[in-house]
């Protein structure tokens, strides 16, 4: 038993643990139809119980009801002509959740699941893994239900400056920062970008990141999620006295983060023998040639189906679901949110899966994650985890903020410092408030608190 936790009185405990659940059925009934978003907020609410015991001023100061309430949000049309000259129509959204540490940071996703309970889910989990970066940044997050894919440049140029000229006004280097996410990558970004240089009439570099290096990009931001993935995952198992070294390895997805992911882990001594697209998975037991894949996906058109026809020793599994039915030692869940359930996470289990660490947003579910918890799976959480790409994001503020650029190394040093700080905070917290070793726990209560303290120091607002 943690110092912390032996000085409370049983009393103490009942009426934070009456407070979580009074705080989740209020959240339950003002959003009553936003399952991703009560997931999130069920999740850290829950975990903060001996936090909330111990320091009941958060209680009275109704910190936690604030911080699942969004500062604001934005919706608005988004209008935009396609290359047959007919008038097409989407959703836009931006989520400002959280400004106590600093601007709004977070992505924009551009996907045809995009709705407003998972823009809210996104920018909740946002707040929290910006905590854990140590950086001076708040959480937000925004999108479209938009889809990229199947449209030319001059569509995605015209969709992208529509969108812009709706969100402009609501950003800005001091205000809030989005960068890419799902569906926004680099020329997405630089599209956006141009449009608010047009409209603003001046080039403020560190009002978006994720941007190309000849106007303001940082090297190493592509890589940073994937890389900062793995960075953190070989700290838990070090921890453990393990590593990557002749593990077996599976990653979800096949974008950046994924891709990266697979890099930096056979970089350090695994074989990684799956991945997949939202079609299927591709499954190579002499290990996954990554350059095939890189030429694939940067094609913009190929499927990773295509793997196949180069490698035909490889097999080709429909479904990208089946990916979990491989046997691994790491399992890397890199695609998108809620992607192992329980059912998913047993198969993992009984294959013998040692650890799993999440790349996307939310990949596992609360059941799923108390499976692998009850069975002593490492287990590394999103917000913690892939924290990377956040991180190195903000240090292309900082970058844009001095007018210089770092070169890769003095970047990826400093992502790797970051992902470290990340592991040893969030271990430190869940040992100090009575669940040690549960990074779960940890991560939730280290970033809690510090926005915690953040919003308490700046009075009820």
């Amino acid at each position: 038993m943690s110092t912390k936790e032996s000085t409370l009185k049983p009393d103490e405990f009942t009426v934070a643990n009456n407070y979580a659940n009074f705080l989740n059925h209020i959240t339950k009934l003002r959003n009553p139809h936003e399952v991703e978003f009560l997931q999130a907020v069920r999740e850290v609410v829950n975990s903060l119980v001996p936090v909330l015991a111990h320091h009941p001023q958060y209680m009275k100061s109704c910190i936690l009801e604030r911080l699942v309430e969004p500062e604001k949000i934005i919706s608005f049309r988004v209008s935009w002509v396609d290359d047959e000259g007919d008038v097409q129509i989407n959703r836009g959204y931006r989520v400002q959740f959280n400004s106590a540490l600093g601007p709004y940071k977070g992505g924009l996703r551009f996907h045809t699941t995009v709705n407003e309970s998972i823009i809210k889910f996104l920018g909740f989990e946002q707040t929290f893994k910006n905590s854990l970066t140590g950086q001076p940044i708040g959480g937000g997050k925004g999108g479209s239900d938009f889809d990229p894919k199947g449209k030319t440049d001059l569509e995605i140029m015209r969709f992208c400056q529509s969108f812009m000229t709706e969100l402009y006004n609501h950003i800005g280097p001091d205000t809030d920062v989005p960068a890419g996410d799902i569906g926004v990558n680099a020329r997405e970004i630089g599209y956006m970008f141009g449009q608010y240089k047009k409209l603003r009439g001046a080039f403020e570099a560190g009002v978006l990141t994720g941007k190309g290096l000849e106007y303001g990009g940082s090297l190493a931001r592509t890589e940073a999620t994937g890389y900062g993935l793995v960075y953190f995952v070989r700290e838990m198992l070090q921890d453990k006295g393990i590593g990557f070294e002749d593990k077996t390895v599976i990653v979800s997805g096949s974008g950046n983060v994924s891709i990266y992911a697979m890099e930096k882990a056979a970089e350090f001594g695994a074989k990684v023998v799956a991945c997949s697209d939202s079609n299927g998975c591709i499954y190579d037991e002499n290990g996954i040639d990554l350059n095939t894949v890189k030429e694939l996906k940067e094609s913009g058109d190929e499927r990773i189906s295509e793997y196949i026809t180069k490698y035909p020793n490889a097999q080709y599994l429909d479904d990208c679901s089946n990916i979990w039915s491989i046997p691994c030692d790491i399992a890397l869940p890199c695609a998108t949110q809620n992607e192992i359930d329980e059912a998913t996470a047993k198969t993992l289990v009984d294959n013998g899966v040692q650890a799993v660490g999440e790349g996307a947003n939310m990949p596992s579910t609360q059941e799923a994650i108390n499976l692998f918890l009850d069975n002593d799976i490492h287990f590394a959480p999103a917000k913690a985890a892939n924290a990377g790409g956040v991180a190195v994001s903000s240090l292309e503020m900082a970058q844009n903020g001095s007018k210089l650029m770092w070169t890769f190394e003095e970047v990826d040093e400093k992502l790797k410092d970051i992902m470290k700080n990340i592991y040893q905070n969030s271990m430190q917290a869940a040992s100090d408030y009575g669940s040690p070793g549960n990074l779960v726990a940890g991560a939730n209560i280290a970033g809690f608190i510090k926005i915690a303290d953040a919003m308490s120091a700046q009075g009820i607002i």
